[in-house]
């Protein structure tokens, strides 16, 4: 059989342009059209059955399969970009920067290596340096493109590591505020660190990383030959926003020799304005920062960033040099991208930035985030000076402002927190706008996060204004509640069933005052579980500490049986050490009721207050942890 004149998958010019050109029509008439619901979910069978197909033997008219998108996938999925999407963490694009991907795309630019992508890899070396200019980094700095927050973390955790200790040594330590990103969970888990050997250290009540929680950790586990090695501060935290104070924890690395990582993913590129650059001081002190062009400084996803002060430290900790890699070996002058990360084939993250940045000028960019930061200080305003029914939780702080409604005559804090998630769900259905809640000292909370540039005070004042005047609300007393949600009841939100005197009797609470009862009673609340109902599942996520009232559980890692708690005992978080626990969101144990059981449940706030406020009950929870942990 004759070899054919050109390959099968290959398309000729004229209709690379004719598909082209209808791409790119769909795409500006519904980034340009009707924006439709912010959030719109599927049915999952309906989606199924118009999608699970056999892969098709012959071709499909490129019409038929882009009429399929738009019917069957397109209208479901979240519109990030939408102006009205307030939730979670927003990021909008450019069309210059989606250009961008499309050129990078089609040319199938690998930039692993100078040899084969010098272009490219010297427009990544140059935004690379905008952004180091950009936080004040010196010019010594080195840094990586990469596909977002998590890399980036887990990039820099990875160089701290070899450049302090080399290869992974069991006392080594890293610690995490209680408000750090999961990334930086699963990073630490990754590199192979020691479910006992990450820290989570308490905030204040802004959210910020208590200094002296931390100098006391760092402290207490070199007494014990332990190898402190990095901490990772806060630039913006997801929840509210807070920004740690980077000058005292620096001080604090300095004077014991800890690597600062400073976790900027959202809050990071605020620095580019006046006001965020004041906000971040001290954020160049870091010896690695993460920041991620694809939330606020609109960029198409993915693309983050990790900068570290000493660009030699980079390569020391990636650059591996491997017989079939002889050929591209690069000069003093050249770089390998390969050499700086985790990733070999990689594609140019840097195109659309930089295309972005000279379409728009860098002002533009300075404009945008501005706005936002008026916008959530609109906000505020509005929740402390117009709304008499909204509470604000925590003030605005880069662009996050967090806040809650309180019906007159509903006094009961769990009813409050209900109504709240009501209204935050009755909103997200209204489809002109998506919120999200939080936990903020251990109550709901709704969040409003601004940072798409198509954001307007109309979106920020119609977020408020539905949570403001709902109809979705308890009535005038806590009898005329409305039913809960499952999913919320289900979770953290209960009733609080014991009173000061049950709850001493319970040895965890034995040495509370009768203030101190009050504040454990106002917060905690009640769980059931039936016989053979899973508590807590094996990895799971969760920050909840368990204390069994009546009946009893069982806890096992996979087929291994570890043991059996009863009445009295607590399994769960224990400021961030049992069962594993300690990377502070997941769990390497299962915890399954053996009986008919109920138990108080205390979110991870609550436990760190009584770890401070109570020492026993701090001295009973890393007791337990320590054993728990040597039982894995």
């Amino acid at each position: 059989m004759e070899a054919p004149d050109r390959s099968p998958l290959s398309v000729d010019a004229e209709t690379m342009r004719r598909l082209g050109y209808r791409t790119v029509d769909m795409l500006v008439d519904r980034l340009t059209g009707d924006p439709g619901p912010v959030v719109r979910a599927g049915d999952p069978e309906q989606l199924r059955d118009a999608l699970s197909m056999p892969p098709p033997e012959q071709p499909v008219a490129f019409d038929v399969i882009l009429e399929q998108l738009e019917r069957d996938v397109l209208p479901y999925v979240a519109r990030i970009s939408h102006p009205g999407y307030l939730a979670f963490i927003p990021g909008e694009g450019t069309w210059p920067g989606a250009l961008g991907d499309l050129i990078a795309s089609a040319l199938n630019m690998d930039t692993c290596w100078w040899l084969g992508a010098s272009g490219p890899a010297a427009l990544e070396l140059a935004v690379v340096d905008w952004i180091r200019s950009w936080v004040g980094y010196p010019d010594g700095a080195g840094g990586v493109l990469v596909s977002g927050g998590s890399a980036a973390n887990l990039t820099a955790l990875a160089c701290a590591r070899e450049s302090l200790v080399g290869s992974m040594t069991p006392d080594a330590v890293l610690y995490l505020s209680d408000q750090a990103h999961v990334s930086l969970a699963k990073g630490a888990r990754a590199l192979g660190f020691r479910p006992d050997r990450v820290r989570i250290i308490a905030s204040d009540r802004q959210g910020r990383m208590r200094c002296d929680a931390l100098r006391a950790a760092i402290e207490a586990d070199a007494s014990e030959s332990l190898r402190p090695l990095a901490v990772v501060a806060n630039a913006g935290s997801t929840g509210v926003g807070a920004v740690d104070p980077f000058a005292d924890i620096s001080a604090v690395c300095r004077e014991h020799g800890l690597w600062l990582h400073v976790d900027g993913a959202y809050g990071g590129f605020a620095c580019l304005t006046e006001r965020g650059r004041a906000a971040l001081e001290g954020m160049e002190l870091a010896d690695s920062i993460t920041l991620d062009p694809h939330k606020w400084f609109y960029q198409p996803i993915e693309l983050g960033t990790l900068l570290v002060r000493d660009g030699r430290l980079l390569r020391r900790a990636f650059e591996i040099s491997h017989d079939y890699l002889d050929d591209v070996q690069v000069s003093a002058t050249e770089v390998n991208f390969s050499d700086l990360g985790l990733q070999l084939t990689r594609t140019s993250r840097a195109l659309k930035l930089w295309m972005s940045v000279r379409y728009f000028g860098l002002a533009a960019f300075r404009r945008a985030i501005d706005a936002s930061l008026d916008l959530a200080e609109h906000a505020q305003r509005r929740i402390e000076e117009e709304e008499p029914e909204l509470e604000l939780v925590t003030p605005a702080s880069l662009g996050v402002v967090t806040f809650r409604r309180c019906p007159p005559g509903i006094d009961d804090p769990g009813v409050v927190d209900t109504v709240n998630a009501q209204l935050a769900s009755a909103a997200t259905e209204d489809g002109r706008v998506f919120l999200s809640t939080t936990v903020v000292r251990g109550r709901l909370a709704m969040r409003l996060c601004v940072l798409n540039h198509s954001t307007t005070r109309e979106h920020v004042d119609l977020a408020i204004d539905l949570v403001a005047r709902s109809l979705v609300e308890a009535g005038a007393t806590p009898a005329a509640a409305p039913s809960r949600e499952p999913a919320v009841a289900t979770g953290w939100l209960g009733q609080r069933p014991l009173d000061a005197t049950t709850l001493r009797s319970l040895p965890l609470f034995a040495d509370l005052d009768d203030e101190q009862a009050r504040h454990v009673l106002a917060r905690l609340r009640e769980r059931r579980a039936a016989p053979g109902e899973t508590v807590v599942g094996q990895w799971q996520a969760g920050r909840d500490l368990f204390v069994i009232m009546s009946g009893s559980v069982r806890v096992a890692e996979g087929d291994r049986e570890i043991g059996s708690l009863g009445p009295g005992e607590f399994f769960g978080e224990m400021a961030a050490l049992d069962w594993g626990a300690s990377f502070g969101r997941s769990r390497a144990a299962s915890v399954i009721a053996v009986e008919p059981c109920r138990m108080a449940v205390l979110d991870w706030e609550l436990v760190n207050w009584l770890g401070q406020a109570v020492p026993d009950a701090r001295v009973q929870l890393e007791h337990a942890a320590r054993q728990r942990v040597a039982a894995l």
